[in-house]
């Protein structure tokens, strides 16, 4: 993958060229963490198998096509019942590059099953942004940078923030725009806890803000494709319903490791069918009727219809309706399961809430809990 971003201005947070890529892969090939995943991914092989791979990579998309793709296929075959996913043509009608806005459920797989879903299709893969959080060390960011990820500050002062978010936003609309590539963002600042996907109206202001033409002409450049990501069993439902629960009470501090927790735990736990839907980009009629609105509703309107299609195309589950049922005390949706379920759904939950400490109150997180599978529902009812 060439590059045209590569300058003093982009320098920290582009996506490795493919020079970059080959010389860091092969810098990390040797690493004890590359011989503990060749385990999992070829675990009938020699142990330096993905150590042999990773001196042979030629560049992103060499390494995006051989070791992610297998890597991913991994995770489907041996965590995931049945994947699928629809609306890819809606991308065969989009003559540029695009900006894809999805919900964001799990750290490293709502891009990766992207992707995956792409190559699949055909079509050229998009580079990532993703949190700089998950740059634990130098063999993970290589990893990550090789496999075109933009790198996304946090944890920084408001002034700080808004100088990188405006750098960020010049990134992706100059990648988008001079045909370098498309690129995947999750609709709002890290994973969705309670089951309700809403977009940052700050995201689309800082993409306003990158612009030099009108408001219309800024949001058209784009190409914006919102996209929806479900899962049956939701990845790391539970330290997700821990987090919320410890947050009502006080500032929750993230552990040094905790991210790469989470994802290990969303890799491997178990999470039962998963779809994702691509859905149709924003009109030129929509951003024309944004921009006749005044101020901020102008971003509450991109807002809402992206909103939309992310919702109307959430893949419903048996888990989010009897999640529903089991944080109202109602049977409304009893069709879409058998009582066998809704125990077995019970037996799960109860599994889970075995691991709170026992400070903590077990049945305010079982109704977090609930709710992080029953809102879906709530926000289908809302359309």
């Amino acid at each position: 993958m060439d590059n045209p971003n590569v300058n003093n201005e982009f320098e920290d947070i582009r996506p490795y060229t493919d020079e970059e890529a080959v010389a860091g892969l092969a810098r990390i090939a040797s690493h004890p963490m590359v011989y503990a995943v060749s385990k999992y991914l070829f675990p009938r092989k020699p142990i330096n198998t993905l150590s042999k791979m990773l001196r042979q990579i030629r560049g992103v998309d060499d390494f995006q096509k051989t070791i992610m793709y297998t890597a991913v296929e991994w995770v489907l075959q041996n965590t995931v019942t049945d994947f699928t996913s629809d609306g890819v043509e809606n991308l065969h009608g989009i003559e540029k590059n695009f900006l894809a806005m999805s919900n964001h459920r799990d750290i490293v797989l709502d891009p990766a099953f992207t992707l995956y879903t792409l190559f699949r299709a055909g079509l050229p893969l998009t580079q990532v942004a993703v949190g700089d959080n998950l740059l634990a060390n130098d063999t993970v960011e290589v990893l990550l940078r090789s496999n075109g990820m933009i790198k996304v500050v946090r944890g920084i002062s408001a002034r700080e923030l808004y100088l990188s978010s405006l750098t960020l936003s010049r990134y992706i609309r100059q990648t988008v725009t001079s045909g370098a590539g498309s690129v995947w963002i999750a609709q709002r600042q890290g994973r969705t806890k309670n089951g309700l996907d809403t977009t940052e109206q700050g995201l689309l202001k800082m993409f306003d803000m990158s612009g030099e033409g009108s408001f219309v002409e800024n949001f058209s450049a784009l190409h914006i494709v919102p996209m929806s990501i479900s899962y049956e069993y939701e990845p790391c439902d539970f330290r997700k319903a821990r987090e919320v629960l410890i947050s009502r009470t006080q500032k929750y501090v993230k552990k040094p490791d905790e991210d790469m927790h989470s994802i290990l735990t969303g890799i491997r736990q178990q999470k039962g069918r998963v779809h994702l839907h691509i859905g149709t980009p924003l009109s030129e009629a929509e951003i024309e009727a944004a921009a006749n609105c005044g101020g901020n509703d102008r971003y509450q309107f991109i807002r809402r219809a992206v909103d939309r299609r992310v919702i109307e195309g959430y893949r419903l589950f048996k888990t989010n309706y009897m999640g529903y049922d089991l944080m109202n005390g109602t049977s409304k949706y009893t069709d879409f399961y058998t009582p066998e379920d809704l125990e077995a759904f019970k037996a799960y939950t109860e599994h889970k809430l075995g691991k709170l400490e026992k400070r903590l109150d077990k049945d305010a997180c079982r109704d977090i809990f609930w709710h992080i599978y029953g809102n879906p529902v709530v926000s289908k009812e809302s359309l």
